[in-house]
């Protein structure tokens, strides 16, 4: 594989044959994710799920309850949707995980089909936005010379209806077919995007709504009644994301204020009279039906946790993926009648639960009455003195760590570790100034908010330095490397999975929306702002790294490409800091159960050596 040493990969993780059988059941149990059904076959779904030991497509007719899987190719395929009536499965046909690739098509309903392309005329690419309606297909693809749209009518030869240089893509059609809604950031912050509508036919605009610097908007869908232009808009005009409707017809729009303290999403009842919202806040959902006549917001009953998905059927009844850190996932159906119970249940036998999260509320400097909200587990049997923790710092950076289920988060309690997950300034869900605080000096921003944390961890008994150690994936793993190098005295060791480690060589080579994500994120490209670069580089600060670290990467990775990685690590090769490296075949993470399998196992057993609990 290479002249790096290897990451050793121990044949049984666990001495208690027990814990042993746990934690290979909680990642191999099989799992399904939330269905999709077809606008005008709603009998016809289809879903993701690892039953087959790789996260690949299956095909759901309820009205017979046949099941099939739809996809089988070697490293999986997470990426797919219906035609409007039922009749075909689309999928994106990339290659070993790199994310680049075309749209491909075949029959719903016949097994071992070979798939088409979906969509002839149009060039291969990384996805940016995909809606099908009964007549009209619209497709957008990026690649490095900006983003293309096309539409094709009635079965006809796509046409262009919007290419540009900047980031962008295509992101709702309207019922009716006439009108569809493009993100773009031609004024250049792909991470705060302006929405355009044109006209299905001829492409003439009909409308384009920004709200500024610093203020993106998100369009969700248009409303599900032929001939009704309202449009269901994300914005952030008062620090936080909220709902708006827009009519983009008449060019008229309603706020919506829930009076909730988080931030929320939604989608539209069937009729178009209501929506329901998804609302989160200190990394926990609540569900809530919203009358648009009357205001009327009335919370529905689900449990204590995360609502990883929902959405309404034509019956009016609520589907919602839903799971806690105590309780593995399940796919649920919320009946207009009240009534709550499991819709689709994978084969086998449930995984085990694990160790409910605490919340921390860390005190920082940053605000007058901030905090830093951390997510904490300890090791059942811990005792009350300090134990080997991970801090497991989230990808993204715009995302969260909630109170949701992680076979993840279990392996590390399972191996004696306390863990803590940090919703660090970046993530989502705390509002608009939190999320866009890293805006020029990324990584630095967000390891001043961990080390707060691992203070109060320290303080507080939980762990100490020498039982400390770091950890992510993607985001997580650059950040990962940064504190290994910035923050040496506080950690044992890091784990860093497909990080950024060299950032301007990264940015060479990642795909072209990342390159605009990061732009923005930066102020500028490396050309234009070498010293922030260099400043939030992980390789500035190699020569300081002085715990071990473990390094996983895929070959095939578009987003974390391998040879930044590499360059990191002939540096650290040039030291004597011990290292290891995980190298495998497939992109920006496996959708492969026995290969995740493989890395957990290879990261809990470097971090144990590292705390010298081997």
């Amino acid at each position: 594989m290479s002249e790096y040493p290897d990451a050793k990969i121990p044949q049984e993780l666990f001495d208690d044959a027990e814990r042993e059988a746990r934690w290979r059941a909680r990642f191999s149990a099989p799992r399904v994710s939330l269905p999709d059904w077809a606008r005008e076959a709603p009998g016809r779904s289809l879903y993701v799920s690892n039953a087959s030991g790789t996260w690949e497509l299956y095909a759901w007719d309820r009205d017979s309850g046949a099941h099939r899987q739809v996809t089988d190719r070697p490293n999986g395929t997470f990426h797919g949707t219906l035609s409007a009536d039922g009749a075909r499965v689309w999928w994106f046909d990339d290659t070993d995980g790199d994310e680049f690739g075309s749209w491909v098509s075949e029959d719903f309903a016949a097994s071992g089909g070979k798939p088409e392309p979906a969509l002839p005329g149009t060039h291969p690419g990384y996805p940016a936005g995909l809606e099908l309606g009964p007549t009209v297909t619209g497709v957008g693809m990026s690649t490095d010379d900006g983003v293309t749209v096309w539409v094709s009518r009635a079965g006809g030869a796509p046409e262009v209806v919007y290419e540009h240089e900047q980031d962008g893509g295509l992101s709702a059609l309207s019922w009716d077919e006439s009108l569809l809604v493009l993100s773009h950031s031609e004024h250049g912050d792909s991470r705060h995007p302006a929405l355009r509508v044109l006209r299905v036919d001829g492409a003439a605009t009909v409308a384009d709504k920004w709200d500024g610097p610093g203020k993106g908007l998100d369009a969700l869908d248009f409303a599900p009644v032929a001939g009704d232009p309202r449009l269901l808009v994300l914005h952030e005009r008062h620090g936080r994301e909220e709902l708006l409707i827009w009519d983009v017809l008449a060019d008229t729009e309603r706020e919506i204020d829930l009076g909730l303290p988080g931030e929320v999403s939604a989608d539209w009842y069937p009729d178009g009279t209501a929506l329901l919202i998804a609302h989160t806040h200190h990394a926990r959902t609540t569900m809530h039906r919203y009358d648009l006549e009357t205001g009327e917001l009335v919370e529905l009953a689900t449990p204590a946790g995360t609502v990883g998905g929902a959405s309404v059927r034509p019956d009016r009844s609520v589907e919602y993926s839903w799971s806690s850190a105590a309780t593995p996932s399940l796919v649920r159906t919320l009946r207009a009648d009240g009534t709550d119970e499991v819709l689709l249940t994978p084969p086998g036998e449930r995984p085990p639960g694990s160790e409910p999260v605490r919340d921390v509320f860390v005190p920082v400097p940053h605000g007058p009455n901030e905090s830093v909200h951390a997510l904490v587990s300890r090791p059942e049997g811990a005792g009350d003195g300090p134990v080997p923790t991970v801090f497991n710092l989230h990808g993204g950076p715009h995302a969260a760590d909630e109170d949701r289920f992680s076979a993840y988060r279990a392996a590390w309690l399972d191996a004696g570790f306390a863990v803590v997950e940090i919703n660090y300034r970046g993530s989502t869900g705390y509002g608009s100034a939190w999320r866009d605080a890293i805006e020029g000096r990324p990584g630095l921003t967000e390891l001043a908010d961990v080390a707060h944390v691992h203070d109060w961890a320290v303080r507080d008994g939980l762990t100490t330095p020498e039982l400390s150690v770091v950890a992510g994936a993607s985001w997580g793993g650059y950040l990962t490397l940064l504190a290994l190098g910035t923050q040496p005295e506080r950690w044992a060791g890091g784990v860093a999975g497909v990080p950024v480690a060299d950032y301007v060589s990264a940015y060479a080579d990642e795909m072209e929306p990342l390159r605009a994500y990061d732009r923005a994120l930066f102020g500028g490209s490396p050309e234009e702002v070498p010293a922030v670069y260099e400043e939030c580089s992980p390789l500035t600060y190699v020569d300081q790294v002085r715990a071990p670290v473990l390094v996983l990467a895929g070959d095939n990775d578009p987003r974390c490409p391998i040879q930044q990685i590499l360059n990191y690590l002939d540096r650290l090769a040039q030291r004597e800091v011990p290292f290891e490296f995980y190298r495998y075949d497939a992109g920006h993470g496996s959708l492969v159960v026995a290969e995740t399998l493989r890395q957990v196992a290879a990261e809990i057993h470097f971090a144990r050596r590292a705390v010298g609990r081997a």
